[in-house]
This record gives structure tokens, C-alpha cells and sequence, in this order.
């Protein structure tokens, strides 16, 4: 008879040792609720089963499921709302799996000091929407917002679609309590705006995909509540010219609150998607938007809709309230979902200059022409983090393999273009081999260096980011 997962806990000490100090709703060992902790959201990634799971409550849980671990030699996977889309969050063979799902409270908001104090389980929208009953604002904001947590979101320093304004998450960590490896607690950072006493330990766990340690509660600076924002779209015959309109925005020092693009695959999945009647015979679609309130935010958006004619845009949109703004900004938000709805999606993440941005676009065509697959081109084009979506029939062979090939060839555009491999979604698995060619052999073995001073046993999330 072959050992279970289970059997194979039990009789290691792992569970008994876990269970001595852990509430029997916080450890799951049952193998069919097991199997829903092994993914996240990530295609071509593979995946282990755990052999048991800590959905913990406390920090005190978490730092109990790391001393059993590092004690036991046993592999850890730390784990939010597994809403990523790099395999990050899958879990490893027998090993325990974190969940912070249930760590979702929302501890303080200090209005005079503009911060909040959260637990890492808490859905983003969920936090904004906490912190807006006090007049402050929570700008990171990525499309998954309603179902991705604020510890994924430092997990992989997301960015969002307010980026091109405010900056990605990063940018808003005052400090962290991260579990160690050994279990220990320890406080990184500050609530003060400034404070420059050691290393910057905090911004090194931001983004560190689980490797380093599990966080368990965060401090963010917010800004007080944006005003109501002015929306405008412009429709374009070509990518180019869409391009062109996205550098005189940025060279006229215009600084909108959102500047987004979406091609003609990706706005004629949102409508579909939506049943809405958004104009969508082109070959893209910039959208912008402006806080500034007021006269002031009508001017930017009136500026802006020039520029756009000026370079060529067909059709130029500016809404005339905040419900037709909302609706233009649905599509947008919605487009990853409407493209799953058209088949398996590969959800690639790279950032080019935005120089290169039409370079992108086209080059992405021609991949789908060449592999003669559908690819919805869309994300922040204020920043230069393009979104190409590879969608394909998961049921057949040759499309998959067509698929993948196409996702490499997005991410070997990416860098030859000067960009990078991720914008925000993070390496995990999927990009692990791109992360070496990105960033060449001196810094990988710096990145080793670093993962062996903090997690010395190799526990945390192994196999993710780099080997």
C-alpha cells in the first residue's frame, strides 16, 4: 500500500507537532479539501500536493508552522488569496502550505498619520474601501482587485492601473511583521514618513515571492481620498498611432491618475464580455483618466483628448459623468476575465520603454499570426507593463504547444526591446529560466546569497523565482 500524503505526516511528526499548539479549524489534512491549495492562477506551471495545510489565524500560528518546519526539514509554501499568475503560490510535494486567508482584519487606520495597519488575507478593494470611509486613499490598485489580497500584492509588488500616478505597492510600505524561516518574528520599518536607520529590510521582503519569509501584517502610507475623476478614451487605426498619442501625453508633462490601452482582441472580448455596445472598430484604444478635480481635471482630460487627435485618434470619447466614466473603466478592469471566457489564457507581464510600446504591440500580432492564435494585447500603457493574453484550447496538444512557444516569444520580445520579464505579476515558476537571462550570473548568485542568509535550510518556497 502506498503512504498517503497524510500517513506520511503522521508518522514524520509533522502533523502530531503541528497539531500540538494549532486549533483543529486552523490544520487541514483531509486530501480532498488538500487539493484545493495546490494552484494558483498560473498556466504551464506544475504543482505538488501538500501534505497539510495551517490556515492560520495569528501570527503565532504562522510562527508555529515554521518552527515545526525548519525543525523538520520540511518545505513551506506561503499562501494569499492564489489569485497570481506565476505559479508562485503552487505548492510543493509534502509540503505545508500557509494559508492567509483567514488573517483578513483590517487592525487601524490613523487618519492623522495617513497609515493603515492590516493583516495580509485582506482583499485590496476591501482595504480602499476601508480606508475611503476615512477620507484617505489606497492608490495601488491592479484589475484582480476585488479578489486579490494585499499579502499577494507585497508578494509580488504589484502595480495596478493608478501606477502611472502613485507608483506600485512598494512605494507604500511603511513596514512589515515577517515570519522567519526559523520561526522567529521580526519588524521592519517605521510609521514615520522618514526613517533611514539600517537596511532597507523592508523593501527587500517586498516582492521576494514568499522566499525570504511570510508576512503577516503591513503598514502602508495612504493619500488622502482622490477627487471624483475625469475619464476620456481615444480610438485609433492603428497601434502606432496610439503609441505616438501615449508619448506626447508623457512629453507634455502630463501626469493622468490612469493611461491605459487596450487592442482591438482585448476590447471586443470586454464587450462581448460586458454585452455593452463600447465603440470597438479599431485597432486600439487609449484611455486616460484625471483626479485632479474639477477645472483642472476637465483641462487635463480636454488636453489630452488633443494630443490624442493630434496623433491620429478616429474617435475621441470624454465622458460627460462618473457613471459613463465607469463604464468605459469596466472594460478595462474586466478584459482578463473576458478573455478567459474566450479559452484558456496565458497571461504574459512584460515592460517595455514606452518608447517601445508599439514595437510591442506589433510584435505581438505577428506572434499570433505566426502561431495562428488569438493574443489580447492590453495593460498600463502609461508605464510601459503590457498584458499580452495567449488565449487557447487547453484540450488540444498542438494549440497548447503553440501557446507556449508564443508566451516565450512575447518574453524574448520583452527584453530584446529593453523591458524587463515582469512588471508585476512576479517570477515564480513560470519566468524562473528568464529571471537568469534577465539578470545575468553575478546577480542571480547575489539573489542565492541573500535567500541563504535568511532561509538557510532552503524551506521557504523552494523552486520559485530562481533554482
Amino acid at each position: 500500500m502506498v503512504a498517503t500524503h497524510e500517513q506520511s505526516f503522521q508518522a514524520s511528526g509533522v502533523v502530531p507537532a503541528l497539531a500540538a499548539v494549532l486549533p483543529p479549524a486552523a490544520l487541514v489534512t483531509d486530501p480532498d479539501r488538500l487539493e484545493s491549495f495546490r494552484y494558483d492562477r498560473a498556466q504551464f506551471c506544475p504543482a505538488g500536493v501538500p501534505g497539510a495545510v495551517v490556515l492560520a489565524r495569528e501570527t503565532a500560528h504562522v510562527s508555529h508552522a515554521l518552527r515545526v518546519a525548519s525543525e523538520l526539514g520540511v518545505p513551506v509554501v506561503p499562501q494569499g488569496a492564489r489569485s497570481g499568475l506565476s505559479g508562485a503560490a503552487n505548492a510543493v510535494d509534502g509540503c505545508i502550505v500557509i494559508g492567509l486567508e483567514k488573517m483578513n482584519r483590517v487592525l487601524e487606520v490613523d487618519v492623522p498619520n495617513r497609515l493603515v495597519v492590516t493583516q495580509p488575507g485582506v482583499f485590496n478593494a476591501d482595504l480602499s474601501r476601508a480606508v475611503a470611509e476615512h477620507g484617505l486613499f489606497y492608490p495601488p490598485d491592479p484589475s484582480s482587485w476585488e479578489f486579490c489580497s494585499i499579502g499577494g500584492n507585497l508578494s509580488t509588488n504589484s502595480g495596478g492601473l493608478c501606477c502611472v500616478k502613485y507608483g506600485v505597492t512598494t512605494d507604500y510600505v511603511l513596514g512589515l511583521e515577517v515570519v522567519l524561516a526559523s520561526g522567529e518574528v521580526v519588524r521592519t520599518g517605521r510609521r514615520t514618513v522618514k526613517g533611514v536607520a539600517g537596511y532597507d529590510l523592508t523593501r527587500l521582503f517586498v516582492g521576494s515571492e514568499g522566499t525570504l519569509g511570510v508576512i503577516t501584517e503591513a503598514t502602508l502610507s495612504l493619500r488622502p481620498a482622490s477627487r471624483a475623476p475625469e475619464t476620456m478614451a481615444a480610438l485609433f487605426g492603428s497601434t502606432q498611432d496610439a503609441a505616438n498619442a501615449v508619448a506626447a501625453v508623457v512629453a507634455a508633462g502630463h501626469v493622468p491618475s490612469l493611461l491605459e490601452i487596450m487592442d482591438r482582441t482585448s476590447l471586443r472580448a470586454a464587450n462581448a464580455y460586458l454585452r455593452s455596445d463600447l465603440p470597438d472598430d479599431c485597432a486600439a484604444m487609449l484611455m486616460a483618466q484625471s483626479d485632479a478635480g474639477g477645472d483642472a481635471g476637465r483641462a487635463e482630460v480636454a488636453a489630452i483628448a488633443e494630443l490624442a487627435t493630434a496623433a491620429g485618434a478616429t474617435l475621441v470619447i470624454e465622458a460627460d459623468d462618473p457613471a459613463e466614466g465607469e463604464a468605459l473603466l469596466a472594460a478595462r478592469r474586466c478584459v482578463l476575465l473576458a478573455l478567459e471566457a474566450l479559452g484558456t489564457t496565458m497571461i504574459d507581464d512584460v515592460c517595455v520603454p514606452r518608447s517601445r510600446l508599439a514595437d510591442l504591440m506589433t510584435g505581438c500580432e505577428k506572434i499570433a499570426a505566426e502561431h495562428d492564435l488569438t493574443i489580447g494585447v492590453l495593460g498600463h500603457a502609461g508605464d510601459g507593463n503590457m498584458h499580452p493574453t495567449v488565449v487557447f484550447d487547453a484540450a488540444d496538444p498542438d494549440e497548447t504547444r503553440r501557446a507556449q512557444i508564443s508566451f516565450e516569444a512575447i518574453m524574448a520580445l520583452g527584453l530584446e526591446l529593453g523591458g524587463t520579464i515582469t512588471g508585476e505579476h512576479g517570477v515564480g515558476v513560470l519566468k524562473r529560466e528568464w529571471l537568469a537571462t534577465e539578470i545575468g550570473p553575478v546577480a542571480l548568485d547575489l539573489h542565492r546569497k541573500v535567500k541563504a542568509a535568511l532561509d538557510p535550510k532552503g524551506i521557504l518556497n523552494p523552486g520559485k523565482v530562481f533554482a
